[in-house]
């Protein structure tokens, strides 16, 4: 009875603190939200990301996120490397904001060429393993969160931090589809590729200062 409820508080404390964490609007959610609207292998993004997800809290509880505490030069590498790649982004998406004056050929392009799943595939796992968020929350956070359980306790957590990813992945590839319609005026892509921008650039500038140790 003792395990049975160690396992299941386990996991309704890793499905809690993953769900309150992951429902933001960040790089990796709009990447999935455009995926879906678009209609372009979104089975696999949504794999992909619950497969991170899980793979990295259980690295976390595994050690890992001891080990950047530990060596703090580390962490603050890839907190560095990855405000670099929220910088790169965010111009990207500025760019083809800018650069689209003919949203609707911009649009028919879209159409006319889909990209391959690979090609999908890698710029998402890009987006996820190079967002320094990712090691924050997921490795450092939940990680030591998840470490602090006892026994099996351990892994339930890790279920229920990929159940939570899992459906919150899900419901946003059902509200892109039901976007659709919405995104078949072409200038509300641009209208997202300007939020998406700005954000970016915001955030990297937020993760360089405080890797920086400046103040914000």
């Amino acid at each position: 009875m003792d395990m049975t409820t160690n396992f299941y508080s386990a996991w309704i404390a890793g499905f809690t603190v993953c769900a309150s964490l992951i429902v933001s609007i960040g790089a990796q959610n709009l990447y999935v939200l455009r995926q879906a609207v678009q209609g372009e292998h979104v089975k696999a993004c949504v794999a992909l990301c619950v497969l991170s997800d899980g793979l990295l809290v259980a690295l976390g509880v595994a050690g890992m996120a001891q080990m950047l505490a530990r060596y703090p030069a580390l962490a603050q590498y890839l907190t560095l490397g990855g405000a670099a790649f929220l910088l790169a982004y965010g111009l990207f998406a500025l760019r083809r904001m800018w650069l689209a004056p003919d949203a609707a050929m911009e649009a028919g392009e879209r159409r006319a060429a889909p990209r391959g799943m690979m090609s999908v595939l890698a710029a998402l796992a890009a987006i996820t393993l190079l967002n320094p968020h990712v090691y924050l929350d997921t490795v450092l956070l939940m990680g030591s969160i998840g470490a602090q359980q006892e026994g099996a306790g351990r892994w339930s957590y890790v279920i229920g931090a990929a159940s939570a990813s899992c459906l919150w992945f899900v419901l946003l590839a059902m509200a892109g589809r039901r976007l659709k319609h919405l995104f078949a005026n072409p200038g509300a892509w641009r209208v997202m590729d300007g939020i998406t921008g700005v954000m970016m650039l915001c955030l990297a500038w937020w993760v360089a200062s405080s890797a920086l140790g400046m103040e914000i």
